[in-house]
Parts: structure tokens; C-alpha cells; sequence
């Protein structure tokens, strides 16, 4: 897995455009799926367990293939998300703190729903292996000045004191057969709360690991 910084506030577009609502072929809720995993419940000192990029809040699993990009604000200079980009698609990641026991999705789908519509797009609801998924097709402009309809599968995730939303996109947001790996990877992912106060929705901060400090 590669690492490098990108500097924008929001995912790039990925994949060919859509010519319809994104495949919804029905793949059942995965009660294996036990992940994303709150950091108390990893042992990150285990020496035979898998080596994870550290970004602060967010533990990720190396992914052969893939990119990992820091999506950085223009204007602010902040980090905004983490973006981990394959040849057929994407996955965009952004945590959140939560009240404790809240369902911070549950909250966020209605607004999420409103801003595509607002916008243009389209979105439907489906149950998916980490429970209520968001279908979309929000219209984006390219680099070349031309549009396209961009499809994204979004996934919420509620953990202690913490929010996850994953943004599938490209083919993993059109096909459940090309998301497939892109879930495995999203059930490894580790959140770092961090004990500090902080009001719900405020966005989990990311930092560059130490090899990226290294090479920056």
C-alpha cells in the first residue's frame, strides 16, 4: 500500500460514470462482519498480529494495490479524510466523535439525503453487511470542466463515543461483487477515540504516520 498526501477537501471522482441507480443485488447482512473495532478492543502490542498505518484516529491494514491519500483542506490545511484509492475504485473514511450509546447514522442519513437531492442526485435505502447503507448518485464536475454522475455506496458505523462514515466509490458502489474486498478492508479498520472531550460530530483528527513525517 502506497501512501501519499492530496490536497482537497473532497474524493476525487472515481470510476466510469453510472448509467442507473447502483447495483443493489442483495447481499445479506454479514453477522460475521465484526469490525470496524474500537482501539480498546485491539491489541496493538500483539508482535504476530497484522502491521497497521497509524494515523491517530483511524488503524488501517495494509492493502496491496492501494493508495492512501490524505485529503487536505485547501483553505485550512487540515486533514478532512483519509481516501484509500484502487484501480477500480475507492474508499473515503471519516470519524466522528459521538455521545456515548448515540446513533450518530441514524442522525446523519437524513441530512446526507437532503444534500444530494439539493444537489441533483438520487438516493435509496438498503441493508447492507454493517447494517442501513445510502445508495447515491450525485453529480460531479471533472477536471475538464465536463459532469458526470458519481455513484457511492455510504456505510455508518456507530461505535463507543464515536461515528465511522466509509464512502464507497466507483465499481465497489455499483456492484456488491467488486465492494466485496473493500468491506473485508473496512471491517479491519480501528478507531482512536482518544479520551479528551469533544462536542458529537466534531471530526476524529488524523495525522501523517511517522515513515510519512519522514519522507514529508
Amino acid at each position: 500500500m502506497k501512501f501519499r498526501r492530496k490536497t482537497s477537501a473532497s474524493a476525487e471522482p472515481v470510476g466510469a460514470p453510472s448509467t442507473g441507480t447502483p447495483d443493489s443485488t442483495d447481499s445479506a447482512p454479514d453477522p460475521q462482519a465484526a469490525g470496524p473495532y474500537d482501539v480498546a478492543d485491539v491489541d496493538l502490542d500483539d508482535l504476530d498480529g497484522p502491521t497497521r498505518i497509524d494515523l491517530g484516529s483511524l488503524l488501517l491494514i495494509p492493502t496491496d494495490g492501494r493508495e492512501v491519500r490524505l485529503q487536505v483542506d485547501e483553505k485550512t490545511k487540515e486533514i478532512q479524510s483519509v481516501l484509500i484509492a484502487g484501480p477500480d475504485g475507492a474508499l473515503e473514511l471519516r470519524a466522528f466523535a459521538a455521545a456515548r450509546n448515540a446513533d450518530l447514522w441514524a442522525q446523519v442519513r437524513p441530512q446526507v439525503v437532503a444534500d444530494v437531492v439539493g444537489r441533483g442526485g438520487k438516493t435509496a435505502e438498503r441493508e447492507g453487511r454493517f447494517g442501513t447503507e445510502l445508495l447515491c448518485e450525485r453529480p460531479v464536475q471533472l477536471p475538464d470542466g465536463t459532469s458526470q454522475v458519481q455513484p457511492q455506496r455510504i456505510i455508518g458505523v456507530n461505535g463507543p463515543r464515536w461515528f465511522l462514515r466509509a464512502t464507497l466509490l466507483g465499481a465497489p458502489a455499483r456492484s456488491a461483487q467488486a465492494g466485496k474486498s473493500w468491506e473485508d478492508m473496512l471491517a479491519l479498520v480501528v478507531v482512536r477515540r482518544g479520551t479528551g472531550a469533544m462536542p458529537p460530530g466534531d471530526v476524529l483528527p488524523v495525522a501523517l504516520p511517522d515513515q510519512a513525517r519522514r519522507l514529508d
